[in-house]
């Protein structure tokens, strides 16, 4: 039976969110709408108004994302059953189809699909499109696309389930704060999972101040993690743009609330939403660091939250903390450097193509804004290993984060004359920079094996079982608490000093 031209063959399109979701791990996120990660099939069932012959009837899907859809942004791919499709030669990202013959009914209508978005595929929300034999239009309906860790050919894969849980899934956590000498902690919400969180995250990214210079170029490059992290540490803050949270350092916190109030990203998020993406008021790192993990554990990047103590802020990026003290009768001179007693940031995990070989793994992101960098208020993705390596000449940001965690700190005797005088001359104890051969990993609470500078490491996770990483450096008897990966239940912070 052919249809009439005009008149729609389609009686209904089954999503099967039900049952695809969970496979995806998404069935928390909604029950209504197909949620899928790149690079994992998903099951979809047409049931048409006439029987359906695989031998002469073709099906021609087009998938879409974004305002400017093309096939050499991978932003727009046609794909069929069966898969003769012309498509550009320099197309991207294109996704595939198969017919489940055990689950269709060609003589009463009703063919079931496997279609599969590749690896590579933009994150975000797509439309599908099929066009028939017939040359009849049809638009199937909208999904949402996310990044997939369990995906061997995804740029965020994980190996280890585990940590998977821990760092995808895990809804709920401990951030530390305090001091070095005094270490606490507050549980996080992250709610990432919440069905609002689509609306949100995607709202987000089209805010952003690359979308608005260009949607096209834009929405092609959330194929890749390492820029779609980069942005969501800009959109956290708002200092240059929509972003979610305005911060407040002063204590005066009229208008808003002070950043002590929160104990979760939901409420802040979802204010942002309802109020036209005006910032919320108002948050300090730990506020910022809790916020975004939230937002890249549902786009389904590994992320964790990570305390630094005693966190060096080296504006020039001369990775040198000056400080001046006055001599008698000299005026106060103003320090753009300082140490903070605690400071948050995040990290995500990530493969590191566009750097050389060895810097995959966990990457340091800021969204507190500190220091610009391109005009822009964000910072990383950083490879952890090129700040423990010293590797300062690698992207994104990474002398800033290395200075955080071992800048040196001089202070300085300003003269009446204007001269200065140098009165530490050697690095405090904190920032102690160690060759990376005598970096020693160790349990919590062993002696170090030998009398030379150590990192030691211990971890601590949202049970209060061990998990996560915070260093401690140890030479001539002394011990001060330098955090550098406290896992995703990890450490923010209060306190006056704080980031």
């Amino acid at each position: 039976m052919t249809p009439q031209p005009g008149i729609s063959s389609i009686m209904g399109v089954d999503w099967r969110p039900a049952q695809n979701n969970p496979l995806h791990h998404t069935g928390a996120l909604s029950k209504h709408q197909l949620i899928a990660r790149r690079g994992q099939s998903f099951s979809l069932q047409i049931q048409f108004t006439h029987p359906f012959n695989s031998l002469v009837d073709k099906l021609i899907f087009t998938a879409e994302t974004g305002e400017l859809p093309e096939e050499n942004r991978g932003t727009k791919s046609v794909f069929g059953v069966p898969d003769s499709v012309e498509r550009s030669p320099k197309a991207l990202a294109v996704w595939t189809a198969v017919m489940e013959h055990k689950l269709s009914y060609p003589e009463m209508g009703t063919v079931a699909l496997s279609i599969t978005p590749p690896a590579d595929a933009p994150v975000g929300k797509y439309t599908l499109k099929l066009t028939e034999s017939s040359g009849e239009h049809s638009e199937l309906g909208n999904m949402v696309l996310l990044y997939n860790p369990w995906c061997t050919d995804d740029w965020v894969y994980m190996a280890d389930e585990t940590e998977r849980q821990e760092y995808v899934m895990n809804q709920h956590g401990v951030i530390f704060k305090g001091s070095g000498n005094y270490i606490t902690s507050m549980n996080w919400d992250f709610a990432q999972f919440e069905e609002n969180m689509i609306p949100i995250c995607l709202t987000m990214l089209d805010l952003s101040h690359k979308h608005l210079k260009d949607p096209a170029d834009d929405v092609s490059a959330r194929c890749n993690p390492i820029y779609v992290s980069r942005i969501v540490s800009a959109m956290i803050n708002s200092e240059d743009d929509r972003g979610v949270l305005a911060g407040n350092w002063n204590g005066n916190f009229f208008g808003g609330v002070a950043p002590s109030h929160w104990n979760g990203s939901q409420p802040i998020l979802q204010r942002w939403l309802t109020n036209n993406c005006c910032p919320v008021k108002f948050g300090q790192c730990w506020v910022f660091a809790g916020v975004m993990c939230s937002v890249m554990r549902f786009l389904g990047i590994p992320c964790r939250v990570v305390t630094n103590y005693q966190s060096a802020h080296d504006s020039n990026m001369n990775l040198i903390i000056d400080v001046y003290h006055p001599d008698y009768g000299v005026r106060d001179i103003p320090c753009r450097d300082s140490v903070w007693n605690f400071h948050v940031w995040v990290e995500g995990w990530m493969r590191r193509p566009d750097l050389p070989p060895g810097f995959d793994g966990w990457q340091v992101l800021d969204p507190t804004p500190q220091e610009k960098s391109d005009g822009i208020f964000w910072c990383g993705p950083a490879p952890v290993k090129a700040i423990r390596n010293g590797n300062t000449d690698l992207k994104y940001n990474v002398p800033f984060v290395y200075a955080e965690v071992n800048a040196d700190c001089i202070d300085w005797l300003v003269k009446k004359d204007g001269s200065k005088i140098q009165i530490t001359p050697t690095q405090r104890e904190w920032v102690r920079t160690s060759p990376p051969s005598l970096w020693a990993r160790t349990n919590a609470g062993t002696s170090p094996a030998t009398t030379s500078p150590q990192k030691h490491l211990h971890h601590s996770a949202q049970s209060g079982t061990t998990r996560g990483t915070t260093y401690s450096l140890t030479e001539g008897g002394l011990t001060t608490h330098l955090s550098l990966v406290l896992t995703e239940e990890e450490k923010p912070g209060l306190v006056q000093g704080s980031g």
